[in-house]
């Protein structure tokens, strides 16, 4: 079995934040879904688990930390081009993210801009020249 991830994120209103999920490319997964949770698949080795607080509490006992006044992680989610980065960032503003809490950045052979989910989780959705990365 090939080495999966799954990103466990709190959230405030689980139907907002699987329309968000949508947006940026995810798809529902019915058998890890519930009135509690959403599995949104990314890809084959990609997913996230959207859950409730009271379902996130149930893992841990520690606070669920405000990600809109604090950092705790960033995600980045890869695309095949700097057009494909922008449409998914128009499309996640869309369904309630805030466009480019951190600065976009253009390094020629890398493009990146960043979302805001609606519970303030940052997601980088970038693109990297993969003619660049061939010759590094």
């Amino acid at each position: 079995m090939p080495k999966m991830i799954f990103v466990n994120l709190p959230v405030t209103d689980l139907t907002n934040s699987i329309a968000f999920y949508a947006a940026i490319g995810g798809s529902r997964n019915p058998q890890f879904s519930d009135d509690t949770a959403a599995c949104m698949v990314l890809s084959e080795a990609i997913h996230v688990m959207l859950l409730t607080h009271a379902k996130y509490s149930s893992f841990t006992a520690r606070p669920i930390a405000d990600a809109r006044s604090t950092s705790a992680g960033l995600f980045a989610l890869t695309f095949d081009s700097r057009d494909e980065v922008n449409a998914t960032l128009d499309r996640a503003v869309a369904a309630g993210g805030m466009a480019d809490p951190n600065p976009p950045q253009d390094l020629g052979f890398m493009f990146s801009r960043s979302v805001q989910d609606p519970d303030g989780h940052v997601w980088e959705i970038f693109w990297m020249d993969p003619a660049a990365l061939a010759s590094a």
